[in-house]
């Protein structure tokens, strides 16, 4: 493989390790670009296959790295992907019959809505001990049921991790704090983007080698979000208010490039 293109993707896969590591999400929605743009993948489905199997193999190494970090509420994250992995494999099998100029522009247009929102967003959930229970799943369960499908298949759709979604309907279903749900969010990230891959996968849409240089990548940028995010967590809604802008800066870029490729 060329070295124009093994710099570029392992660097790229440094970005999307430390978006993971600092907001849980934005892996996919930086990685997509990134790929098409940067590394220079020109089929957008090839480009979302590859950054799917890429994101979960990151999205698994900062869960871990998170875990160590006792930032994962783990029965309402595994409750919450229970439910997304079925809507991922229904999103991700519509979302390859979708045309991919559009696919793009859709893409967009949705990072740009949710990093709206998350700027009207306090800075975390008002219940840092909040946990799944036989207590509290009649109150919880249905939240966490319906935000796992509704955004497993939105991830699937746009072959996505899904986490700039996770974490905010993570946040909206439990109220907790966004440290946590930045943690959580991973268990999710890691699920759907192995259920996307994989579908992905079986009609040969994965360049296995960029995706293993994205891997790389991603352990270089992992351990630094981690870093940067518990720093931020302790400053009111700065954490949050990255996650927005970094959501709605990309969001705007895609709606772009889509645009001028339309045109």
């Amino acid at each position: 493989m060329e070295l124009s293109i093994v710099l570029p993707a392992i660097l790229s896969g440094a970005v999307v390790g430390f978006s993971l590591g600092l907001i849980g999400g934005g892996g996919s929605i930086l990685a997509v670009p990134l790929l098409v743009y940067v590394v220079g993948v020109t089929d957008t489905h090839l480009a979302i296959g590859t950054s799917a199997v890429a994101v979960a193999a990151s999205a698994l190494i900062n869960l871990l790295v998170h875990a160590r970090a006792g930032t994962v509420k783990w029965r309402c994250a595994g409750f919450f992907a229970v439910f997304g992995v079925i809507g991922a494999a229904l999103g991700s099998t519509l979302g390859k019959l979708t045309d991919p100029e559009l696919l793009l522009g859709l893409f967009g247009g949705i990072m740009i809505i949710v990093g709206l929102a998350m700027f009207r967003r306090k800075a975390g959930g008002g219940d840092p001990d909040v946990h799944m229970s036989l207590e509290t799943l009649r109150r919880l369960g249905p939240r966490l049921a319906f935000g796992g499908t509704l955004v497993g298949g939105l991830a699937g759709f746009f072959g996505i991790g899904g986490g700039f979604l996770v974490v905010p309907g993570l946040v909206g279903a439990t109220a907790m704090p966004l440290l946590n749900a930045v943690g959580s969010s991973l268990v999710s990230v890691t699920a759907f983007g192995a259920t996307t891959a994989a579908n992905y996968a079986l009609d040969g849409f994965v360049d296995w080698a960029i995706a293993g240089l994205f891997v790389i990548g991603g352990l270089l940028g992992g351990a630094g979000g981690l870093f940067a995010a518990r720093k931020l967590a302790g400053k009111g809604r700065a954490l949050s208010l990255v996650f927005a802008i970094v959501v709605v800066s990309v969001g705007f870029y895609v709606t772009g490039q889509s645009i001028f490729a339309a045109a």
